[in-house]
């Protein structure tokens, strides 16, 4: 980087907050698909100011400029492909505030999505959005991808509960979004645009969530199924009798081996499949939704039930879902996640697709995630060295994404579009949908600097 656009953003965000070297370009160099792209320079922007002064220099010199939270992204979306200035959101980590009165809370993006859910439960509130990297994810992160996690089959995504933003566009202006009331209709509705555009129409510097009432009581239980399709079956009979669990999760045979050989917890390594159920709500009403799926979990032919007595056995219950990502890489060195979502009802459908794909590739293909959202994480366990089983893999993807949308479905829940799925975004939006996302993109950034 020439001396005086590096002396610049000195001036800006401090020479402590500024990183040039090798080894720490190197360090911002990739996310959670570990393909690297080297940056020029690394930014730690402090302030609103801050971010919109580098903005500002950026457009000027048609640097291109790339937002970055945690990292803990699967598609890409914060890699530096062109080069240019990494600006990691980390440092403006504030929860401005937590209003019990209207039950919204102001933070700044770099707050960490686990610290601040426990942040509002000692107020009595709730923010339900809990992607499995909430331990270190950062909301602002989870804002850009529009996050989801387990809950979103009874409470929603993200974008359920972002009602303003206060956002940098790549020209340096600043715009504030939305409201923090219920209701806002005052123009177009640029809230819900930026809401999991991955960074590349503005950068978000403030966000203001609603909130909503800490439940009462929380239930868990787990549910083995000898066959793969009586799960899956299961939980389309679940949601058909009005019961929306807060979680509804599945987890296939290959992913219940990987995780017994990781933990050693006792779990059925022959069982086709399990779900792990939990619900919330008043004591009363909970007890008897529990009743009725341990009901039409053994009507579904489940072999065992188990359910958690207390905070203790739920944690265990929980221990195997949280665990599955550093347990199926025993299995291969790299893993190719893709996060389709079909209808609830087409579960059984998708499932018994993908281990016919797995056989059609000679591929080991690992099933977990959301079924009860129709959220299903498709893990192609392989090795990146291996030239012709990439080859397979690649067209396993393809026919992967086609049956899903063949199904009625979307190539991607919550991981977001980035730089792996751009190639098939074109088969869900269509070419003129494309041309409509580049227009507004333009507008946003015409120097096309993200």
């Amino acid at each position: 980087m020439e001396k005086r656009l590096k002396d610049a953003l000195i001036a800006i965000v401090g020479k402590e907050n500024f990183l040039d070297s090798i080894e720490d370009r190197i360090c911002y160099s990739y996310d959670a698909t570990n393909q690297k792209y080297l940056p020029d320079a690394v930014a730690f922007p402090g302030s609103t100011q801050e971010v919109s002064g580098i903005m500002k220099i950026a457009s000027r010199d048609k640097i291109p400029v790339i937002p970055r939270g945690a990292g803990t992204g699967f598609t890409g979306g914060s890699l530096p492909v062109q080069g240019g200035i990494v600006m990691v959101m980390t440092r403006m980590n504030r929860i401005i505030e937590i209003d019990n009165d209207n039950l919204i809370a102001v933070v700044e993006p770099g707050v960490i999505t686990g610290k601040f859910q426990k942040e509002v439960a000692r107020s009595g509130l709730f923010y339900p959005p809990d992607p499995a990297s909430l331990e270190y994810s950062t909301l602002g992160g989870n804002v850009a991808e529009c996050s989801g996690g387990p809950r979103a089959v009874k409470y929603g995504v993200t974008r359920d509960y972002v009602l303003g933003l206060e956002a940098v566009l790549p020209t340096g202006e600043i715009i504030h979004t939305g409201a923090r009331t219920m209701k806002s209709v005052a123009g177009y509705e640029l809230t819900r645009l930026l809401v999991g555009s991955e960074g590349t129409l503005a950068v978000i510097t403030k966000i203001i969530l609603r909130l909503i009432p800490l439940p009462e009581a929380v239930r868990t239980m787990l549910a083995i199924f000898p066959e793969i399709t009586q799960a899956a079956k299961t939980v389309s009979e679940v949601i058909r009798s009005r019961i929306i669990p807060s979680t509804l999760e599945f987890m296939d045979n290959a992913t219940i081996r990987c995780v017994e050989d990781y933990l050693h917890m006792g779990l059925p390594v022959e069982a086709g499949a399990l779900l792990l159920i939990e619900v919330d709500g008043e004591k009363e009403i909970i007890e008897k939704q529990v009743s009725k799926i341990d009901e039409l979990c053994r009507k579904g032919g489940a072999e065992r039930i188990e359910i958690a007595r207390d905070e203790a056995e739920q944690e265990m219950l929980w221990k195997a879902r949280r665990s599955i990502s550093a347990a199926i890489v025993k299995l291969n060195p790299t893993k190719v996640n893709e996060d389709i979502v079909v209808p609830r009802s087409k579960v059984p459908d998708i499932i018994n697709a993908l281990h016919g794909i797995a056989e059609k590739y000679q591929l080991v293909i690992v099933n977990f995630g959301h079924a009860g959202d129709g959220n299903i994480h498709v893990n192609i366990m392989t090795n990146r060295k291996n030239k012709d089983e990439m080859e397979r893999v690649e067209k396993a993807v393809e026919e992967i994404f086609r049956t899903t949308l063949n199904l009625g479905g979307t190539i991607s829940g919550e991981h977001g579009i980035g730089i792996t799925k751009a190639p098939y975004l074109k088969w869900e939006v269509g070419d003129t949908g494309i041309e409509v996302m580049k227009r507004i993109k333009a507008s946003f950034d015409p120097n096309n600097l993200r």
